[in-house]
């Protein structure tokens, strides 16, 4: 299968990338008649370029000018492969140095230095400046190829360009097909027959025809109509590709630069990110509260800064903060973003997303270093050591976008959780400590609850969840105490493996006493708070309620007891009667059962609930319990 680059050029304004551009792939990416008119690149601009080994790239060309740096970073940040263009008449200028701290900040691993307009300089001068650049660029994180000499008015150096080019695209990190699919939107606009099209590079996974898609922010959904791909219809879109998407039963309002186009339903927006901050030698520093722009894919939102430390100083790396944006945006593990300035703008440093989404507190990010450890697993125990610490672990479905590994690998990673002291429990990825913590929380809480109600069955499970630890922890410690034996679970009471309700033996005189006076109640038993009266209160009610679920007791209407053989005997009547007449009105019912309406409404209220009996309108039928 074909290998797809992204190729994305750089550098500063009037130093000839469109031209270069266009000598590469015959394309003039200047599409505005603006961009025409002024004779520089505004916004930006596409080509396709077929390079060697049957590999293919899609060209992303930036403006160079200062006042549209920020569409260069949208441009920027998707790209594979860097196209430094320096001019051979000015050598190294201010963008230069910006676009390449971009590059730098945006961890892009391959590019190529071009030399441009050769043929207005001599020789010794072209070496000067080539020796110039090579110099500057002997620090950077970029592994750069050339520089080489090259005119798009001549042709010189330009199949040699190429050709580095396809060995530096060979270099470049691979995108992952079977990855999450996401596509950060540079472009939006409707076309007659298609609808909605949004266009954008295609950063991992893939898309077909008639999947259904979300565009974020915002949670609209589509469905995608078509695909393209440089013009080119294609029934797939493949990450590393200039893509056009058009979805059905998305409005163009719905969508604007900035958003991203996702299949998976795990992804989500967010309005706060923890992050690693490295800042420019020349920037000022960060402190709490200080406001910067966020470059993140195609979108540019306002943030504050939150270090976690006093301040991050200028030329620090990988410091922790938190970013609170002023509006949402769609964010992964691992993103590479852009800080700039509010006022003046211009690029000041760099950061990369630890966690997409963090917890409100604890208001300072934690383990934000070990968040960012490039070892999955490593990645995995930071984040399940950070939420125990809240008693939630990080949920499985969580693990693509937050942990940022692809699906294909998580099975794998799984499978090492024990090494690294981690357990899945209740859907979550907790420490192993943390779940035996559940664990003697919950036969705790139990014993307590048994101990203080000796008459119940067990405790409820809601009661439980809500008192030991977050609820899907409780449940995953549940889950394994019924499995090793040590705990009962029925109807969704709790209770430890052999406990059986009981009447505490204190208790015994009074318990007698209740069920002689409810066999003496006969068919109007005995009002609760009468024999809370007559016993002092005290445990009167849980003991008329252990009755009741033993079977010795019924209660009827509002707190109203009988004796199990009195409500039998009453519900044989009520059925005998009602079996003679065919139907029965309550007034039907008094005389025969010697019961006023006080006694008689609830009794049939309560034989409508059993299914003895079956109301309709004023008369009681049988009901499919009855056994006249």
């Amino acid at each position: 299968m074909a290998r797809h680059v992204v190729i994305g050029t750089a550098g500063h304004v009037d130093h000839g990338k469109t031209a270069l551009v266009k000598a590469l792939t015959g394309v003039d990416t200047d599409r505005w008649e603006e961009e025409k008119r002024r004779g520089i690149t505004i916004d930006l601009g596409f080509a396709p370029l077929s390079l060697d080994d049957g590999m293919h790239a899609s060209v992303v060309d930036v403006p160079g000018h200062e006042d549209f740096v920020r569409n260069m970073v949208a441009g920027a940040t998707g790209i594979d492969v860097a196209l430094l263009v320096v001019a051979a008449d000015e050598g190294v200028m201010p963008q230069t140095e910006e676009h390449l701290s971009i590059i730098e900040l945006l961890d892009v691993k391959a590019g190529v230095v071009a030399i441009s307009k050769a043929d207005l300089a001599e020789r010794d001068w072209l070496e000067l400046v080539a020796a110039d650049v090579t110099e500057r660029l002997a620090g950077s994180s970029v592994s750069w190829e050339g520089p080489v000499m090259v005119s798009s008015v001549t042709g010189e150096g330009i199949d040699q360009l190429r050709f580095l080019l396809s060995r530096a695209a060979s270099r470049a990190r691979e995108r992952a097909r079977d990855d999450l699919f996401r596509l950060p939107v540079d472009r939006v606009f409707s076309v007659a027959g298609a609808g909605t099209v949004v266009t954008g590079t295609t950063w991992s996974g893939s898309v077909s025809v008639g999947d259904e898609v979300r565009v974020l922010p915002g949670e609209h959904r589509a469905r995608v109509r078509s695909i393209q791909v440089h013009g080119t219809p294609q029934e797939v879109a493949e990450p590393g590709r200039r893509t056009a998407l058009a979805l059905v039963g998305l409005d163009k309002s719905q969508a604007q630069r900035g958003s991203v186009v996702v299949s998976d339903p795990s992804w989500r927006e967010t309005r706060m990110l923890d992050v690693l901050v490295t800042l420019l030698p020349g920037a000022r520093p960060l402190r709490s509260g200080s406001a910067v722009r966020l470059h993140l894919g195609t979108a540019e939102v306002l943030a504050r800064v939150t270090p976690v430390e006093n301040e991050i100083a200028p030329g620090a790396a990988g410091r922790p903060a938190r970013l609170r944006l002023r509006a949402p945006v769609c964010a992964r593990w691992g993103d590479r973003c852009v800080l700039r300035s509010v006022s003046p703008v211009t690029t000041i440093g760099g950061c990369v997303v630890v966690d997409p989404w963090p917890a409100p507190r604890p208001r300072r990010p934690l383990n934000a270093p070990e968040l960012g450890d490039r070892d999955s697993l490593a990645r995995l125990k930071a984040f399940a050591l950070l939420g125990s610490r809240s008693e939630r672990g990080i949920a499985l479905e969580e693990l693509p976008v937050r942990v940022g590994i692809a699906p294909k690998d998580l099975n794998a990673v799984l499978a090492k959780l024990g090494s690294a002291g981690l357990t899945v429990a209740g859907g979550r990825i907790v420490e192993s400590g943390a779940l035996q913590a559940a664990k003697d929380a919950v036969l705790k809480a139990l014993g307590e609850y048994h101990r203080s109600r000796p008459m119940e069955p067990g405790m409820p499970v809601e009661l439980l969840r809500r008192g030991v630890a977050d609820p899907g922890l409780t449940e995953a410690a549940l889950r394994e105490l019924v499995d090793e034996g040590k705990v009962s679970f029925d109807s969704g009471l709790a209770s430890l493996a052999g406990h059986l309700a009981a009447i505490p033996e204190a208790l015994a005189p009074v318990a007698r006493q209740i069920e002689e006076e409810l066999k003496a109640g006969g068919y109007q038993g005995r009002p609760l708070p009468e024999l809370e009266k007559l016993h002092g209160g005290g445990s009167v009610r849980e003991i008329l309620g252990y009755f009741v679920r033993q079977g010795t007791a019924v209660r009827i209407g509002q707190d109203q007891y009988y004796h199990r053989e009195a409500a039998e005997q009453l519900v044989t009547k009520v059925t005998e009667e009602i079996a003679k007449r065919g139907e029965a009105t309550p007034a039907q019912l008094k005389e025969p059962l010697g019961l006023s309406r006080k006694y008689l409404i609830p009794l049939l209220e309560w034989m409508d609930a059993q299914g003895y009996t079956m109301r309709q309108g004023d008369v009681r039928r049988l009901g499919p319990k009855a056994h006249p």
